[in-house]
């Protein structure tokens, strides 16, 4: 649920900077072709997020089930 909640969030600032930053600078960076390279470190960046959130989830619920069966025995 909380990682929803982050794409949410990240999507939403994600649209508020690409307005403020303008026109102009994109067309330049599309025309002198340096837009590619942006768009791949983002991806690679958000890519990078997204596997260390999934597996910090899989290891928190590991821990909780762990605990949880700790607790009962």
């Amino acid at each position: 649920m909380s990682f929803n909640r982050f794409l949410v969030f990240l999507c939403l600032i994600s649209s508020v900077s690409l307005k403020a930053q303008g026109v102009e600078m994109a067309d330049a960076m599309r025309s002198s072709g340096k837009i590619y390279v942006v768009v791949g470190v983002l991806s690679i960046v958000f890519a990078g997020i997204v596997f260390w959130l999934v597996r910090l989830d899989r290891k928190i619920s590991k821990l909780e089930k762990e605990s949880t069966h700790n607790s009962r025995s």
